[in-house]
């Protein structure tokens, strides 16, 4: 729950520790990010990476039922 801490090239800074997955999701979409896989991630939370044609990819970290972004950062 550190979504606040971190910067995401192309998108205003996160102001809150968490968001709805649909607000991040429309976010990432509107700043032209792309979804490029899924995975499992710790503690039965949700692993998802974004790419974008210029920015470096972003990996972000769900909530178990996918509808809360507890974090997200380029890697």
């Amino acid at each position: 729950m550190t979504l606040d801490k971190h910067t995401i090239q192309g998108i205003a800074a996160f102001t809150s520790t968490t968001l709805p997955s649909s607000e991040f999701e429309k976010l990432m979409i509107n700043a032209g990010y792309f979804e490029v896989g899924t995975a499992p991630a710790q503690g039965g939370r949700i692993k998802v990476w974004w790419s974008h044609d210029h920015y470096p990819r972003v990996e972000s970290i769900y909530s178990p039922d996918k509808n809360t972004v507890l974090t997200a950062y380029h890697v």
